[in-house]
């Protein structure tokens, strides 16, 4: 048995870019209002955590809209992102399906690329309760703007060690 202790291996350049994506989500306004948290689990794939609580329902007791688009486009967003390593997407255009009410708990947004990696990528979404249960799905439509993602607040990819 060998004493040398073989060194971790170095963080890829895409896995640094995934953390730095990771980063941006967290720097962004929007999501001081959202308690939620990103994990970028892979080359083209994202996923995203978030309570569902009182404050974000609608008049009838259960989450708003706005939630289920908000978590399902962030998710398809990053998993798009994940790709593309020198510019900020934009969402061109998402469709939502709301498949059952929640009225709390833990819910999960499931981010995958589907298509297209030059200009325009299309990735698809589902949000999952508790229970396992699929409540919302949708597919987005993505851009490459003109933002490199370099010049970004939040956006910041480490060197090892």
């Amino acid at each position: 048995m060998s004493s040398i202790a073989t060194p971790p291996e170095a963080a890829s350049g895409a896995e640094l870019h995934w953390r730095a994506l990771e980063g941006l989500y967290a720097s962004a306004p929007i999501n001081q209002l959202f308690r939620s948290s990103l994990t970028v689990t892979g080359e083209g794939r994202a996923r995203i955590v978030f309570p569902v609580e009182p404050e974000v329902f609608h008049a009838a007791g259960a989450a708003h809209g706005t939630m289920y688009f908000k978590m399902l486009d962030d998710a398809a967003f990053y998993a798009a992102n994940s790709l593309v390593t020198d510019r900020f997407l934009l969402t061109t255009a998402f469709n939502l399906h709301l498949t059952k009410p929640v009225r709390g708990g833990t819910i999960v947004a499931e981010g995958h690329w589907v298509s297209g990696r030059r200009r325009v990528l299309v990735a698809e979404s589902r949000l999952v309760d508790e229970e396992g249960e699929e409540i919302g799905r949708g597919t987005g439509t993505f851009m490459r703007s003109r933002i490199a993602l370099s010049g970004l607040r939040g956006y910041a990819v480490k060197a090892p060690g």
